[in-house]
């Protein structure tokens, strides 16, 4: 899963736990590097403080011995004393002459022979070519460090007489064990630290989150089609007031916009409206004009067929003024708002008696109930379906060899439910979205006012009207409204 795709408040609750893991991480290797630093400046203070101890043992069995103090006379000088000054400070001591060879060893006689008899070349040159006289080395052997260093002794006169070897081995298992301790009390402490920064990170990142949650909430409430609410916030961060403004002035901005939208979209509606009707007008106009002018020219009182002519000229005058007529009729009925009467009926009995009109033999009316009450308005509920109906009866092509039109009314719910359907030719993909558009029709004549106008209706009543089509092979158009049951209802 990619970081990207987390919530905000994740992104923040994990940031905030690596944070203490890798500050955990961090204290953890510096406390190891410090104690590892600590151990070796330890033992080379210790080898230090033992070699300057040493030397003032040696020293001082030089100014006791009866022996002259030359180089050839420290085995018999140190013959006895190497062994107690080997034993109280707990270090072996090796005195090698001046030319690199092995005088005296605080070792066992019987591992003597494993000593180097004689110093390398390098460690004598430095031995002498350094300010202090002493050179230190360190080598590791079967998992252990060794030092050993080498420095010189002097006589009073700061004569040197020998070169004096301390073996010295870095015992680190009482710094390890305290190191072992420290960081199992810190892996305590930080486990106990984790748990706070969960808890803490998880109520941190909720509070953060929490107006940002809000803002997104009524971002996803917002609408053009209504008035949305301003965001109320009384504590937030300077970034979070500022966003909050900034959607308040937009909420602004937008109701401003969809009042001026809203009143466009009448205003043009009105306008095509207005296109149509005079469109519509002006086609019957066009043959009454063209029959008045022909009956005008060719009228002759003393002609035979008169009474004939005057007959046939009247039909076609009569016939162009209904067709107006019965376009201002769905006009009317379109811009006119139906009123909620809320009478109480038996939906079934009213379609029923809506499909009366109808002389189609092909038209099915199912009920899986005899009595469906509601509220509705009779005279709306009748347009609603003669309008439906007539849409269907016009969606078959006159050559169908099995025209079918089914009518359903049936519950669904505390919703009636009237569908109509037709096996016509059906809707096009491209005309779906245009079906309830007023003035839309696939029709050689009328208004297309006929779907918009039931949409109209229904949704006056709370209720909603879809349809699902394929084309060439009919139509279901499916309307739906609450109802409410009463003992009584008016037929």
């Amino acid at each position: 899963m990619k970081l990207k795709n987390l919530s905000l408040r994740v992104r923040i609750f994990i940031a905030m736990i690596l944070l203490v893991i890798i500050a955990s991480i961090l204290i953890a290797g510096v406390t190891i590097y410090q104690y590892n630093e600590e151990a070796r400046d330890y033992h080379k203070e210790r080898l230090e403080r033992k070699e300057e101890n040493i030397k003032e043992q040696i020293n001082y069995v030089l100014r006791e011995t009866t022996y002259p103090i030359t180089t050839e006379n420290i085995p018999l000088i140190f013959k006895d004393k190497i062994y107690e000054i080997a034993s109280i400070h707990k270090l072996q001591i090796n005195l090698y002459d001046l030319e690199g060879g092995l005088l005296k060893s605080s070792k066992a006689s019987i591992d003597v022979d494993t000593l180097t008899k004689c110093l390398d070349a390098e460690i004598l040159n430095a031995i002498s070519n350094t300010v202090a006289h002493r050179h230190v080395i360190k080598n590791v052997e079967n998992n252990e460090t060794f030092q050993s260093s080498y420095s010189y002794i002097t006589d009073a006169k700061f004569k040197s007489l020998a070169i004096l070897n301390l073996p010295y081995l870095e015992n680190d298992d009482f710094l390890n064990k305290e190191l072992e301790e420290f960081l199992l009390r810190l892996g305590y402490a930080y486990l106990g630290m984790l748990l706070a920064a969960i808890i803490f990170a998880y109520f941190v990142s909720k509070y953060i989150t929490r107006s940002l949650k809000t803002i997104s909430d009524k971002m996803n409430e917002t609408r053009l089609e209504k008035r949305n609410k301003k965001i109320e916030i009384e504590s937030s961060s300077d970034e979070i007031s500022t966003l909050v403004n900034s959607y308040n002035s937009m909420i602004d901005e937008l109701e401003e916009s969809a009042v001026k939208l809203a009143t466009n979209e009448r205003e043009q509606a009105w306008r095509e409206m207005a296109k149509q009707v005079a469109h519509e007008i002006k086609n019957p106009l066009t043959p009454m004009r063209l029959s008045v002018q022909s009956f005008q020219r060719k009228f002759d009182p003393s002609d035979e067929s008169i009474h004939q002519k005057v007959d046939e000229y009247s039909k076609t005058l009569i016939q162009q003024i209904d067709t107006m007529s019965s376009i201002a009729s769905a006009f009317s009925n379109f811009a006119k708002m139906p009123a909620q009467q809320n009478e109480t009926l038996n939906v079934v009995k009213i379609v029923k008696l809506a499909l009366d009109i109808f002389n189609e033999e092909y038209i099915t009316f199912i009920a899986e109930e005899t009595e469906i009450i509601a509220k509705f308005d009779r005279t709306q509920l009748i347009r609603v379906v003669t309008n439906l109906v007539k849409n269907g009866i016009q969606a078959i092509p006159e050559d169908s060899d099995d025209p079918k039109i089914v009518v359903d009314v049936s519950m669904e719910k505390e919703n009636v439910v009237i569908s109509v359907f037709d096996n016509g030719n059906g809707i096009t993909e491209e005309n779906k979205s245009k079906v309830f558009e007023p003035k839309f029709t696939t029709k050689t004549s009328g208004m297309g006012l006929g779907l918009a106008m039931v949409k109209n209706i229904v949704e006056t009543y709370n209720g909603s009207i879809t349809f699902t089509s394929q084309d060439g092979k009919g139509t279901t158009f499916k309307v739906s409204f609450p109802k409410e049951e009463l003992h009584h209802y008016k037929s």
